[in-house]
């Protein structure tokens, strides 16, 4: 069981959300990633690689507060480091996974021997990469990875006659290339990476939104009406109630 202070910590934590500043201006990101790395300096590399990727990245300096990120909030992946202060990597893995969290986990450290490997997959990591690594490789990796815990290997999601390819930017009409905003583009990446299935307004505004960011749920209407003028009114669907679906 986590220590008592971790229970005191959540709801601590949780509170911070009704404290985000506004900062709708900035690049942000339908998937998000966290980052657990206790060097500081190395952490914030790796965030603004994958900020400059158009992920969403959240910062965790130690595995106490790794843990309680990942167990309170909703993420897409995670980057994990193994020698972490107040709790080791391999803890807040084994932890995750014993509470159910099923979201894919990459583990970069500076222990390359093949004992750590075998541990970090048996514990239940779905990659391993040695430091120093470059940042296109983890970039890379975590997109396949994202791709492959949803069953879409291709980079290029397709429905209908609508094309995305998040990776290059690039969205397609009945052939013929669409123009969108980045938030456009990621507020459609989420949804076509979710056929068929009802994304709620809230589902929408944690993937579009970081840790420190005030969520402003009329961003997402004015957005979705904007994608709806330039892709046709039917490509997303409101399902009263209940929030948006693509199909």
């Amino acid at each position: 069981m986590p220590p008592d202070n971790l229970a005191s910590n959540r709801d601590s934590f949780i509170r911070i959300d009704s404290f985000r500043k506004t900062n709708i201006n900035r690049t942000v990101s339908n998937i998000r990633i966290l980052v657990i790395e206790d060097e500081a300096a190395f952490a914030h590399r790796i965030k603004a690689s994958l900020t400059e990727a158009g992920f969403v990245a959240d910062l965790a300096g130690d595995g106490n507060k790794g843990w309680l990120l990942g167990d309170t909030q909703t993420y897409d992946a995670a980057v994990l480091d193994l020698g972490l202060p107040a709790m080791s990597g391999l803890d807040v893995l084994r932890r995750w996974r014993h509470a159910g969290r099923n979201l894919p986990v990459v583990i970069l450290s500076a222990r390359s021997g093949w004992v750590e490997r075998v541990n970090g997959l048996n514990a239940g990591a779905d990659d391993y990469l040695e430091k120093p690594v470059q940042p296109q490789e983890l970039v890379a990796r975590l997109r396949s990875l994202l791709r492959r815990s949803i069953g879409k290997p291709d980079p290029t999601i397709r429905h209908g006659d609508i094309e995305i390819n998040a990776a290059l930017g690039i969205v397609k009409k009945a052939g013929r290339t669409v123009d969108l905003t980045a938030l456009e583009m990621r507020i459609l990446h989420y949804l076509m990476h979710r056929i068929e299935r009802i994304v709620s307004q809230n589902e929408l505004l944690d993937h579009i939104y970081s840790v420190n960011d005030f969520r402003d749920s009329n961003t997402v209407e004015v957005y979705i009406a904007r994608l709806r003028k330039k892709l046709g009114r039917e490509t997303i669907r409101t399902v009263r109630g209940m929030g948006y679906r693509i199909g």
